[in-house]
């Protein structure tokens, strides 16, 4: 793992928790159990503290920090999607950030909120609790049903068991050279959003 102390700050990471080899993680930086920091996410608390509680994901090329002095929290069970950059925000319990989204300093994104994929939410924008938030700049369209966060909490609870399945099973490997000749493809085991209120 890429793990790198800053002025005297090493990162504290749970025995639980899965960070990529091509991940990067920097000074003060807690990962609490059941974390998942998929490859290319840069963590960097080199200007101030991060915390991620308990059953975070970091998806790839995403990028965490903030300006000198602030210190950040994502929340339980916080989904953070790739590419994603959470400049010096704090993120809720349960929500959802969306692909190559924005978040920038002091935003703050409230419990079970769904942010959609490249939206851009501004400095200092507070989220109110269980708020569908979309848009350049971000604006919250209306509100999230039980059915809504009961899908987003089944796929987070796909990347809290991505960590061990990780420890078990993830390695470096030459590649074959030619597709083995029953070669299985993985089960359908969750849908969209749109395809999951279709059926």
């Amino acid at each position: 793992m890429a793990i790198y102390s800053f002025k005297g700050y090493i990162p504290v990471i749970h025995k639980t928790s899965f960070v990529h080899p091509l991940a990067a993680v920097t000074g003060n930086v807690i990962i609490g159990k059941n974390c998942y920091i998929g490859p290319g996410a840069a963590i960097r608390g080199d200007w101030g503290q991060i915390i991620l509680e308990d059953g975070v994901n970091v998806q790839e090329n995403c990028t965490i920090h903030m300006f000198p002095g602030k210190s950040i929290t994502l929340k339980e069970s916080a989904h953070i999607g790739h590419g994603a950059i959470i400049h010096g925000a704090n993120l809720g319990k349960n929500c959802l950030i969306g692909m190559n989204t924005v978040i920038m300093d002091d935003a703050e994104i409230g419990d079970e909120c769904i942010i959609g994929a490249m939206s851009f939410v501004k400095a200092e924008t507070k989220i109110p609790y269980r708020s569908l938030v979309v848009g350049n700049p971000a604006k919250v369209i209306r509100g999230i049903t039980d059915e809504m966060i009961a899908w987003k909490t089944k796929g987070t609870q796909l990347y809290q068991q991505l960590p061990r399945d990780c420890h078990e099973t993830l390695k470096e490997v030459e590649p074959l050279r030619e597709v083995p000749e029953h070669m299985k493809v993985q089960e359908a085991t969750y849908q969209t959003l749109r395809d999951t209120f279709k059926t």
